[in-house]
């Protein structure tokens, strides 16, 4: 994995900075430790920041060919999982790679395939192509891999992290109120599409824009699809099967040392027996890792979200299959010392400690290992939540895991907050979500349920969860893939009739049938448990000593919070966000809040 970053202007060449492209880039240095490059063009800069993974010799980019009579140059983040079968294409044409890296297949998949080249790829990427005449810029299918832009004139900006556009003089630091209300009310969900700064944009999933004599085109190149369902049941459960083996097994190659990511739940489950078996048949042993936070063993407490913990379930199937198991312990000093880092890699205040200790445990992953496979997004494929079979948590004219809406808004004076019109601003976003997704007349209640609760989950629960684990995976230069992230597989579930995707009413049942044989019964059927979190009450002790540090220093919070309010919330408690998002969460998120408000200069502007 890599940072890319731009500065075009065809109409202005002169001003082009080299300046603002080496600051721009090394602010993103974390994502690519390994090696620095630049692109100088008439009117055109491109700069690079190496992870190696494939090919470590040969893959450094800027990466140019020569075809055609033409010059094409390319900066790619990202990993491609069909190589193989480009490769297979390109030689046809008679062409011969110079490298086993996938930053050269995807160029000369620019160069046959035109702009469609991005409907050719299976994996996780976002890439700049300079042919020349025009850049020509995408990003993959849900958005794993991030690319942020600015456009001012004929001025156009681009880069993996929002940070890195902030450096330019050319961008203000301006929130705009309805960013502010995306904050309030949604964080660490956003509008896709856009950033909460005045300045910025995002390419959204699935999108892609070519930049051509100072004008921008942008499109969706692939989008969900809903299509009658005409086979049967062991159909879907074989169909299943073989998408999600056929996923983590492309999901295997690296150069570099590889592990899994091992809750001990279902779904990382799937992925560790999977690549387990596959390593097993090159006599390799694979390496997984577990999370724990200390003194969770004394403190924990169960809930429905959280019935047991995971150290048991995860040392069990390690054990079971034979992988060599690391449990990573968190101290709680560093779960607190990490929630300003942690927001600094975000760019914006995001999911508190679920963040901070991601990123100490990426840092201890990195130690051995710079490639994980990890279980995330299987939940808002095939079903996992909640909201996907409780129609009244679906319907509830707000997002369905914001159990609370109003919570945060509230602990704000309204001369910031807005909270009534930030409100229905918001919930008018959800539902105009609701309205834009693709259904079918013939479909039953239950399958449109279905449906809406999978594009929504997708457009936003998931893009959420994808957003943190690629800030702190890649602030300690560690790559994550995400085998259920595979857009084959959710083409083909979107389509998968409810009944047999929640049979018996057990959530993800088609996943559990498909891998039966897989997996030990123990794991097969355990109910869903989320990332894991904290239970020590010397977190909620030291989280509200940096709040008071805050609130004494004169930061915003001291200038627009309601004490009154906080301390009532404290007092009541509950999960407001989220399966993990409580009381001790909402103090951490206010710090970075506080934080990111204050390091920024942030200024408010309708």
């Amino acid at each position: 994995m890599c940072s890319i970053c731009g500065e075009i202007d065809f109409l202005e060449p002169r001003s082009v900075s080299r300046e603002t492209i080496e600051k721009m880039n090394r602010t993103m240095k974390h994502r690519g430790p390994d090696e620095s490059d630049y692109f100088d063009s008439v009117g055109v800069l491109f700069g690079h920041n190496r992870l190696s993974v494939m090919d470590p010799e040969n893959g450094q980019q800027p990466f140019s060919v020569e075809y055609g009579n033409k010059r094409y140059t390319i900066v790619y983040n990202g990993e491609i999982y069909n190589c193989d079968e480009i490769k297979k294409d390109i030689r046809k044409r008679n062409i011969f790679l110079k490298t086993n890296c996938d930053t050269e297949v995807v160029l000369y998949s620019y160069i046959l395939y035109g702009v469609d080249c991005p409907k050719h790829l299976n994996g996780i990427f976002a890439f700049a192509i300079y042919d020349g005449e025009s850049i020509f810029i995408a990003r993959d299918r849900f958005g794993v891999k991030p690319l942020y832009y600015s456009l001012k004139g004929s001025h156009l900006l681009f880069a993996s992290e929002i940070k890195a556009l902030l450096t330019s003089p050319l961008v203000s630091r301006d929130v705009t109120r309805q960013g502010l209300w995306e904050i309030l009310y949604l964080s660490p969900n956003f509008v896709g599409g856009r950033s909460v700064f005045k300045d910025i944009l995002e390419l959204l999933p699935a999108e892609c824009m070519i930049f051509k004599g100072g004008v921008l085109k942008k499109w969706k190149y692939w989008a969900l699809t809903p299509l009658p369902f005409f086979k049967d049941r062991n159909y879907a459960i074989e169909k299943t099967r073989h998408l999600v083996y056929d996923s983590i097994k492309r999901q295997l190659d690296a150069d570099v040392g590889l592990c899994v990511l091992l809750s001990g739940g279902l779904d990382s489950s799937v992925v560790t027996a999977v690549a387990s078996r596959e390593y097993k048949k090159q006599g390799k042993v694979l390496s997984t890792y577990s999370f724990e936070y200390e003194g969770n063993k004394e403190s924990f407490k169960n809930s429905l979200f959280q019935p047991n913990p995971d150290d048991e379930f995860a040392i069990y199937l390690a054990d079971y299959l034979g992988t060599s198991h690391t449990v990573l312990t968190c101290p709680t000093d560093k779960l607190a010392s990490n929630l300003i880092p942690s927001c600094e890699y975000r760019d914006l205040p995001g999911q508190a400690d679920i963040d901070s200790s991601l990123l100490y445990f990426c840092h201890e992953i990195k130690k051995k290992h710079t490639v994980g496979l990890s279980g995330e997004c299987s939940d808002e494929i095939f079903g996992g939540y909640p909201w996907f079979y409780r129609p009244e948590m679906l319907y509830s004219d707000f997002f369905p895991w914001i159990h609370m809406p109003r919570l945060r808004p509230s602990l704000f004076k309204d001369s910031l907050s807005n909270s009534d019109e930030g409100f229905d601003y918001i919930r008018s976003i959800y539902k105009k979500s609701l309205e834009e997704c693709p259904t079918l007349p013939s479909d039953s209640d239950t399958m449109r349920t279905s449906r809406v609760a999978t594009y929504l989950s997708v457009n936003y629960f998931m893009t959420s969860l994808l957003q943190r684990k690629d800030r702190m995976s890649m602030a300690s230069g560690v790559e994550i893939r995400v085998p259920f992230a595979d857009h084959r597989i959710l083409e083909f579930l979107f389509n998968v009739p409810w009944e047999i995707k929640f049979e018996n009413g057990v959530e993800k049942a088609l996943l559990r049938n498909a891998m039966v044989g897989y997996l030990p019964d123990k794991i097969l059927y355990r109910k869903k448990s989320p990332y894991p979190k904290t239970h020590n009450p010397k977190y909620t002790s030291l989280v509200m000593d940096l709040l008071k540090e805050r609130l004494d220093k004169g930061h915003y919070l001291k200038e627009f919070l309601d004490r009154d309010r906080l301390e009532e919330i404290i007092q009541s408690g509950g999960t407001w966000f989220g399966q993990l998002m409580d009381t001790p969460q909402l103090i951490a998120w206010l710090v970075q809040f506080d934080y990111w408000l204050d390091y920024n200069n942030i200024n408010i502007v309708d």
